[in-house]
């Protein structure tokens, strides 16, 4: 039977707040959560677009070079790099030795590293299949206006991919949200993490696990709002014209 006392009792634990504290510390819980998203997404969105930009260039070196980056990140679970990253990179003297070291002996830090890494990855194939389906009315406008290619990049054709990138990369905002729920694994306490902590004090997961699924859901069900809102305003040149 579900506890609703239980549920009620350690809700506000979801928030940030616990043995009196303060509600909504950036600490634990759903702030953490919002916190390892927005930045892993802000980070990898601005890694991803001159990724993006690279990878459909015509040199073959350096197109090669961001294929492999995508390929690998793209081909490996998130929960392998996050654990490569937080444990594996410590077994390295040079690691240890480095002025990195003081930042990746930080869970956080490795969870923002492994999220910003894994999204900019994803990213950047969206954002490289919009740009070489840009139209080519749009390229051939712009060289008749006699812009260079570095300005015609930032004037017409980015612009343009970002736009149209945008259905498929409300997609991603989900799935790194989703992705967030391993953060708990490398001792963080985000919402699983809460959940995980209440149900090794309590012994009945199916309450705290499920206060957890509710929450995601709403922030699941916010997003999307956020996403399609983005979309009439950004694309609504490519919207049927009405007769």
């Amino acid at each position: 039977m579900i506890d609703p006392q239980l549920i009620i009792e350690r809700l506000p634990e979801f928030f940030g707040a616990h043995d009196g504290g303060p509600m909504l510390s950036s600490t634990d819980g759903l702030i953490l959560t919002l916190e390892l998203l927005g930045l892993s997404l802000l980070l990898g969105l601005a890694m991803a677009v001159p990724l993006a930009v690279a990878r459909v260039s015509k040199n073959r070196a350096l197109s090669g070079a961001v294929w492999l980056f995508g390929y690998v990140f793209r081909g490996t679970p998130l929960l392998v790099q996050l654990f490569i990253i937080y444990y594996g990179l410590a077994q390295f003297d040079w690691v240890r030795d480095s002025w990195a070291w003081r930042y990746l002996q930080d869970a956080y830090v490795c969870a923002i590293l492994a999220f910003t890494l894994n999204t900019a990855a994803y990213t950047t194939e969206i954002i490289a299949g919009q740009i070489r389906a840009t139209h080519w009315g749009e390229i051939e406008a712009a060289r008749s206006m006699g812009m260079s290619q570095w300005l015609m990049l930032r004037r017409i054709v980015l612009p343009s991919a970002l736009r149209r990138a945008l259905p498929a990369y409300s997609n991603e905002v989900i799935m790194m949200l989703q992705s967030t729920a391993i953060a708990g694994l490398v001792t963080l306490a985000d919402l699983t993490g809460v959940a995980r902590r209440i149900y090794s004090e309590s012994y009945m997961p199916f309450e705290p696990f499920l206060t957890a699924a509710l929450i995601y859901l709403a922030l699941t069900f916010g997003l999307v709002w956020l996403m399609k809102r983005a979309e009439r305003r950004y694309l609504a040149f490519l919207a049927p014209r009405k007769q």
